[in-house]
């Protein structure tokens, strides 16, 4: 036989008859370990095997931490919560006091056309309780958007015609709106001036309501004109009266925390900081310095004596300055 043929039959006589050596054992699959004969046994046993692999193989799985309690809040950090709070609450102007004392000093020096002229100064000291609050209201209710000269004028006009609530009821509306013009909205406040009457007469014994928040259902008559009513007519402080003037100095003075752009909101902004025993002069005092030095559109900044302290005056002063 050639030599190779004879190495390939020694191959072949290899693998056919040596299969117990200990090299080739692994190559061989014993019948009783097959899947194909024993389907059951085997899949038990592949089963017995997954559940040792997965007890010897490490989790893979993340473990999780246990969550950390909060910490309860320190004592420190309360007291700073609170004081945080207290600030915000407690906010007031600075040097209000300063600048409240200056105005007071300014309106003793000049007069003002509502120290004279005001709607607290329109009704008839002679006449009885009744009759005056109804001619405080209705002096207050044609002060909308009207200067106080014009408004007094009026006034007059009504009180010659004996001014109750019976006499505008009976009084014809063209005749009385003749009395009352030119205050602005002089048709409208008539017809408002005839439905407020009528409603005193049947629900207040001609008399007028005695609270704010029954003031404000008349026709004709908003906040302002109730906190001012129940100071004038009743004697009682309940809110700061904020007209046009009170509305204009309390923003240029910094006096609202943050700027308003309606009477009501700078009321609610005011009270949150001045005390209650001087909501009764803010009116009056402010709306006087708006008459007489702090003008609307010309503000005698050079004449007030909180100029150095004023926000608005030292804008004006340092505008002034880089100009020059």
């Amino acid at each position: 036989m050639p030599p190779k043929r004879l190495k390939l039959a020694e191959k072949l006589k290899i693998s056919s008859f040596l299969v117990d050596k200990e090299e080739l054992t692994p190559r061989i699959v014993k019948t009783s370990e097959s899947p194909y004969f024993s389907p059951i046994k085997t899949r038990n046993k592949r089963q017995a095997i997954r559940t040792v692999e997965k007890e010897e193989l490490p989790s893979t799985s993340k473990v999780i931490p246990e969550l950390k309690k909060s910490k309860p809040i320190s004592k420190k950090v309360k007291e700073s919560g609170i004081c945080a709070v207290k600030d915000i609450e407690d906010w007031e102007p600075p040097n209000w006091k300063t600048v409240l004392e200056n105005i007071r000093k300014m309106r003793v020096e000049k007069d003002a056309p509502v120290d004279t002229m005001g709607c607290h100064k329109c009704a008839d000291e002679d006449a009885d309780d009744k009759t005056r609050r109804y001619q405080c209201l209705v002096s207050l209710m044609l002060s909308s958007q009207t200067k106080d000269q014009v408004n007094y004028e009026a006034m007059s006009r009504l009180k010659a015609e004996n001014l109750t609530p019976d006499s505008i009821i009976a009084m014809d509306l063209e005749k009385l709106e003749n009395l009352i013009k030119p205050v602005s909205f002089y048709r409208m406040k008539a017809k408002h001036m005839k439905a407020t009457s009528q409603i005193l007469i049947d629900q207040y014994n001609s008399d007028i309501p005695d609270n704010v928040k029954d003031l404000c259902k008349l026709p004709g008559v908003g906040p302002k004109m109730a906190m001012i009513c129940m100071s004038a007519a009743w004697n009682v402080v309940s809110g700061i009266g904020v007209d046009v003037h009170v509305h204009r100095i309390s923003n240029r003075l910094k006096w609202v925390q943050n700027s308003t752009k309606q009477p009501e909101q700078t009321r609610v902004a005011l009270e949150k900081w001045i005390p209650k025993d001087l909501w009764g002069e803010v009116n009056v005092l402010l709306v006087g310095f708006g008459q007489t030095i702090c003008n609307a559109t010309s503000p005698r900044c050079g004449q007030c004596l909180n100029k150095d302290i004023c926000p608005s005056a030292s804008v004006k002063i340092k505008k002034i300055k880089k100009i020059l």
